[in-house]
């Protein structure tokens, strides 16, 4: 599962990366910028669940050993 989820971080950060190369900071809310922006965001929010998961999963495997 670490493994997993560590690919998927990486895919979503080349999607950030990605759609950090599509705006247009001459216009910044109209046409593809807009779009790339809400694809930025939605990447940040998926690493972030990523990341809260793999955390949780590492809480999961402290706690049964004890």
């Amino acid at each position: 599962m670490k493994i997993f989820t560590t690919i998927l971080v990486v895919i979503a950060l080349a999607l950030i990366i990605f759609n950090i190369t599509i705006l247009d900071f001459d216009h910044l809310f109209e046409g593809k910028s807009m779009v790339a922006l809400i694809g930025i965001a939605a990447s940040f929010c998926a690493v972030c669940v990523l990341l809260i998961f793999r955390m949780s999963k590492i809480i999961v495997e402290k706690t049964k050993d004890q």
